[in-house]
């Protein structure tokens, strides 16, 4: 292993012996290979997360399940902060559950430690896109317990309304929903924060919250504890402890007991993408069977195709960077009216880059930047007891994207493909960049999206070719 993956991997190990919780993995032991020379951490045997449960067919939690698991959720996170670690990545995938019902936070890779009253830079660049608190879209590099209970509150919305509440492909766009559903922040909030990228996300015509009427038929507790959680001014989320002790988990229906939840077949988010891909393919295979009394539906999945190579051109190989796209057209379950991406199969919720002429960014500093919080591990999967175990979903590799953007530009210009398909004056590279001086947010994503669907376009073409 080289040094630096050996510093990160021991940042993680000292963080995992801090903590001592009945809703935190803990590490069992470790393991090296003397052939490869990897390092690997043993973790118990999960079922499930929480991200593959709630996506499975047929399965609808009910509101005392609903409560069991934020229940547990909480209790962990109260644990951690307590003992002064931040996850900073809290989302269904991570949340591990057993076979007994018993919930447990996993994957600390993005963890750190903190003090409360001690005022100490971070990197904004954390937590998986869809559920990123706003601050950390705009830059902050000084926060707290807020960011993970921002989170919090993603989720509990999400396993009301049966799918993610702000799916966002872009920084951009995600800072856009959030502010649709929770309101531009007041004059004030852009004041005192002093965010780096304020002047980038300010609107002329704020929004108005919205949370009670996306929201409107969920139980007045839950609803009352979502727009606590989904406070856009971070110091009034609360914090775990506050949201244990909220009405939500004291009015009836209670919580469950974990040992009386559902047993379930084993469900993890990767269970969840390969049912996408096995319905993509059936689907695939149905329209070319019927030849030319389905060349509509050919051709809508003729644009289907090309997405996934611009994916894997623009991302890089996803073996170790999995992550789960919510698809509209294939979710018949009950939710709320909350407004689903406009291009269905565009990037997914954790290809996320800044745009490197922001902030003095460039590709190298910033790719090395980035590689100071991104720690890239070999978990190697067991269903047989307390054995290798990959914990949780893989991790975003944000400095993986750089190389892998510089890479798939490289092959480009080796192929001898010049063809310039995105205005040099806002080329994005598929990252989604951060509004100009001046410039209008609609405008911006008005503009991402022709980019978007014409990069589609190119791939599409290029296929065709080869």
């Amino acid at each position: 292993m080289d040094p630096e993956s050996v510093r990160f991997m021991a940042r993680e190990i000292c963080i995992l012996r801090r903590l001592n919780h009945p809703n935190v993995m803990k590490l069992e032991a470790l393991v090296t290979s003397r052939i490869s020379g990897s390092l690997y951490l043993v973790f118990e045997y999960m079922e499930h997360d929480l991200a593959g449960l709630a996506s499975a067919p047929g399965i609808k939690f009910t509101e005392p399940q609903i409560k069991c698991y934020m229940q547990q959720m909480l209790r962990g996170l109260e644990h951690c902060h307590s003992r002064g670690i931040l996850h900073r990545d809290i989302k269904g995938a991570n949340l591990l559950i057993g076979e007994n019902g018993v919930l447990k936070i996993g994957d600390f890779g993005l963890a750190t430690s903190f003090k409360p009253n001690q005022k100490q830079p971070l990197t904004s660049r954390v937590v998986t896109l869809w559920y990123r608190a706003p601050e950390l879209l705009l830059g902050a590099t000084e926060y707290g317990v807020a960011i993970d209970m921002w989170s919090a509150g993603c989720i509990l919305a999400e396993l009301f309304s049966g799918k993610p509440i702000m799916p966002g492909r872009t920084e951009v766009e995600q800072m856009h929903k959030i502010f649709k559903l929770c309101g531009s922040p007041c004059e004030e909030y852009w004041r005192k924060s002093k965010l780096p990228l304020a002047s980038s996300f300010k609107q002329q015509n704020p929004y108005k919250r919205r949370i009670a009427d996306t929201f409107k038929d969920l139980p007045p507790t839950a609803l009352a504890l979502v727009e606590v959680l989904l406070a856009i001014e971070p110091e009034k989320r609360g914090t775990a402890s506050s949201a244990l002790s909220s009405e939500f988990f004291k009015v009836k229906p209670l919580p469950c007991d974990p040992y009386s939840l559902p047993k379930y077949p084993p469900s993890k988010e990767y269970d969840a993408k390969v049912r996408d891909q096995e319905g993509k393919r059936r689907k695939a295979e149905a329209g070319k069977g019927h030849g030319g009394e389905t060349t509509k539906k050919s051709s809508t999945q003729a644009k289907e195709e090309p997405t996934t190579e611009l994916n894997a051109h623009g991302q890089g190989q996803l073996t170790k960077n999995i992550s789960v796209k919510y698809n509209a057209s294939e979710d018949n379950r009950a939710g709320f009216s909350v407004e689903p991406p406009a291009l269905r199969y565009g990037l997914g919720q954790s290809n996320s880059v800044i745009h490197p002429n922001i902030a003095g960014y460039t590709w190298s500093n910033k790719a090395k930047e980035d590689s100071n919080t991104i720690n890239e591990r070999a978990y190697p999967a067991s269903q047989h007891g307390a054995q290798l175990l990959r914990q949780g979903s893989h991790k975003t590799r944000v400095a993986g994207e750089f190389s892998s953007i510089r890479s798939a530009r490289d092959d480009r210009s080796s192929r001898g493909d010049t063809t310039v398909y995105v205005p040099k004056r806002s080329r994005i590279l598929h990252s989604g960049p951060l509004m100009p001086p001046g410039g209008s947010m609609e405008d911006m994503l008005k503009e991402h999206e022709r980019q978007i669907q014409e990069a589609v376009r190119k791939a599409r073409k290029d296929k065709t070719r080869t």
